[in-house]
């Protein structure tokens, strides 16, 4: 396949659904100005959070907790739970421990709770069944491994908004820091994980949430829980954030994006690479060059180097999993797939988008925002991987 690179930021044509402009920028580049025009930063922004920060407080007045934010121990949830509590607000930390911590992430945890002086809820997924998920998606030959993980901290957070009776989730995304992950990289929806469990896996998972759709609506359009993103209305970016966490939390630096995670590290630096030929830095790479925190020079320099591995981490997760060194190689050899291989919600969801644009708008559902963008390039998701079977065989 040739290789075409975008003449503003660095996202190129191992972007399944990426296309380019007759001055050569990308549909990513585009998608930014809009997400920018969103979400402002600056005085507006400032504005903009405030008055969201009001209404959390309002609508909490007289409970416990008046919202829900996740944490990992990374550098953007931590900094999340550092700045809703200086601006006033009283949240529950929400954790989803499924097997894979960092002895740094438990640390980080730990003390930036202490430290604030807020609540954590762990919600601890039974091994066996989330090993048997994440082995199942393996198998599936897709890009989706982190899924089972990401869709089940939405599921456990929206749980455990409706038990405490909580209408506000806080998400520590930023945009301006990492860019919109295309679709082809990372799609995700409750039957998906229903399905590849079901074709790979050989257990149920009952120890933590697979949502339905209906119950997606049910949390959103009808109990109108919403989240917010309040790391998109202010002048973000990871190095200051750092900064602060290290000062005010005592707050260890996992050394990567989501490497507070031993299988999201391996999963970045080498399942991805090696079987996909996806690099994420990529990804946050561009972001920092639409932001003005990194210049293209720097960005294609720092992913001209291969991503670096942890010595020893890919025999640790093939045997923490349970797999033999012939069953992984069979998985890193087998011919590349994409989410459209198997049973999804994204027919409907393609049928539906119109609402998805007006439930965007309204900040009901916010966390689909990516399928705004995605859901006109299926077909050339499909061929990519296509195309890239061929060129590898």
């Amino acid at each position: 396949m040739e290789n075409k690179i975008c003449s503003k930021c660095i996202l190129d044509s191992t972007v399944p659904e990426i296309f380019f402009d007759e001055d050569g920028v990308c549909n990513y580049c585009k998608i930014n100005d809009e997400i920018m025009q969103e979400y402002p930063d600056g005085k507006e922004g400032q504005g903009l959070l405030s008055e969201t920060v009001k209404k959390i407080k309002k609508h909490g007045k007289g409970k416990k907790y008046d919202c829900l934010i996740g944490v990992s121990g990374g550098t953007d949830s931590t900094y999340t739970l550092y700045l809703m509590k200086k601006m006033g607000l009283r949240p529950l930390a929400v954790h989803f421990d499924n097997g894979w911590n960092s002895e740094i992430a438990v640390h980080n945890i730990k003390n930036a709770t202490n430290i604030l002086d807020i609540d954590l809820y762990t919600l601890v997924a039974d091994w066996e069944e989330f090993k048997d998920l994440q082995v199942a998606f393996l198998k599936s030959s897709t890009p989706d491994a982190e899924v089972p993980t990401d869709y089940a901290i939405i599921s456990a957070l929206l749980k455990v908004a409706a038990k405490e009776k909580i209408k506000y989730i806080i998400e520590g995304q930023a945009s301006r820091a990492e860019g919109t992950t295309p679709l082809g990289w990372t799609y995700h929806d409750g039957l998906y994980l229903r399905s590849v469990q079901r074709k790979f896996g050989k257990l149920k998972s009952k120890s933590f949430p697979i949502l339905s759709m209906f119950y997606l609506i049910y949390y959103f359009f009808i109990k109108r829980v919403k989240l917010v993103r309040p790391l998109e209305f202010i002048d973000y970016s990871k190095e200051m954030a750092k900064e602060v966490n290290k000062s005010k939390l005592g707050w260890k630096d996992p050394g990567g994006h989501h490497h507070e995670s031993i299988f999201t590290k391996f999963f970045q630096s080498f399942y991805l690479p090696n079987k996909f030929n996806i690099d994420k830095r990529k990804r946050e790479c561009s972001a920092k060059i639409r932001s003005g925190l990194m210049t293209r020079e720097e960005a294609l320099k720092e992913v001209s180097i291969p991503y670096p591995v942890e010595e020893g981490i890919v025999d640790y997760v093939i045997t923490k999993l349970g797999l033999s060194t012939k069953e992984f190689d069979e998985i890193m050899k087998a011919p590349n797939k994409s989410f459209l291989s198997y049973p999804t919600y994204f027919p409907l969801i393609q049928s539906l988008r119109w609402l998805i644009k007006i439930a965007c708008k309204l900040n009901i559902f916010p966390h689909i925002f990516y399928l705004k963008y995605g859901v006109n390039h299926t077909k050339s998701i499909k061929n990519y991987w296509e195309e890239f079977n061929q060129n590898k065989s």
